[in-house]
């Protein structure tokens, strides 16, 4: 078959600085990958053309990318699964939110400097044991998910918070910690909780599933996240933003049943904190000009009870 690729050329060594997309077209078989067609195009068309892969088999990570606009792994891609239906090509771009060195590759130094700050090593307490830390299978069956991770960056591609604020940890990292976290073997859990509290830690997730949707090994992050949100307020950390929005919205649910809007930021920010009060001014006003009025008086609403025994019987099974 007939397969149209535009690929999003840099190169900062040329005349053209300027990123650009360049068309190819080439025949393909039908169980070909969009990695074969990149290879093909630097082997038989293009050898100025670069890239990463080196497995191809969906176990390495080196060929992350975004193809038609969403970050995943190129080997493993298949041509007849993404191919449009109109004709148009293939688009092909490097990786997101981290800086790009030339066409489809990019600096992973920030990915690495990010997984790096929240220690990914056990810290155990005590005295070493003659060889190794065991803990039993069954206490390390839920890390099993979140152990198959390769590091190829997709869903730090694709992260949106990261798309506005580098200081977020990110996805990748986050998943990481939780690695640590929910290691029986690691005896650092309160530090490791404490650090993710901070600005660029857990509660910055805007859990949009983003990176749930493009990670090829299933890790599921923003799952993973939100378990370090939960563990994080268990321990005792809940004087930050997000821990008192997490309670002010889950307590206003569980007492009216619905929530309460107008006093949610009140609570999540502290009604002492005036530096925040006045910045939600803009926001409040925008808000009534656009019909936006949360009620002064917060009423349940009917069957309210029934919201209170959901929330009950949840916190039964904990």
């Amino acid at each position: 078959m007939e397969v149209k690729f535009n690929v999003r050329r840099y190169d900062p060594e040329s005349t053209n600085t300027v990123s650009h997309f360049q068309e190819y077209q080439l025949e393909m078989d039908d169980a070909s990958t969009v990695l074969d067609g990149l290879i093909r195009i630097r082997e038989e068309i293009d050898g100025t053309l670069s890239l990463r892969c080196s497995c191809r088999s969906a176990i390495c990570g080196s060929c992350a990318m975004r193809i038609n606009g969403q970050a995943g792994l190129a080997c493993n891609t298949k041509i007849l699964d993404i191919i449009p239906e109109n004709d148009s090509p293939i688009t092909v771009e490097p990786l997101g939110n981290l800086p790009l060195i030339k066409d489809l590759i990019v600096d992973f130094q920030p990915f690495w400097s990010k997984v790096e700050n929240v220690e990914p090593w056990l810290q155990p307490e005590g005295e070493e044991p003659e060889s190794e830390y065991i803990a039993p299978n069954e206490d390390m069956l839920h890390l099993a998910g979140v152990m198959a991770c390769i590091m190829c960056g997709a869903c730090v591609s694709d992260c949106t918070v990261l798309e506005v604020d580098d200081r977020f940890l990110g996805p990748a990292a986050l998943a990481k910690a939780y690695r640590f976290v929910g290691d029986p073997r690691d005896d650092a859990d309160d530090y490791r909780l404490g650090r993710l509290n901070e600005y660029g830690g857990v509660w910055d997730c805007t859990r949009c599933m983003q990176c749930v949707e493009v990670c090829p090994k299933g890790v599921a992050p923003m799952d993973r996240i939100m378990v370090l949100r939960d563990k994080a307020m268990e321990a005792g950390f809940t004087n930050t933003n997000g821990a008192r929005h997490a309670k002010a919205f889950s307590d206003s649910v569980r007492h009216s049943g619905w929530l309460d809007e107008l006093r949610l930021p009140i609570k999540s920010f502290g009604i002492f904190n005036l530096k925040a009060m006045i910045a939600l001014i803009p926001t409040g006003i925008r808000a009534q000009m656009n019909g936006k009025r949360p009620p002064i008086f917060h009423k349940s609403i009917p069957g309210a009870e029934n919201v209170r025994k959901i929330f009950d019987k949840v916190e039964s099974k904990k």
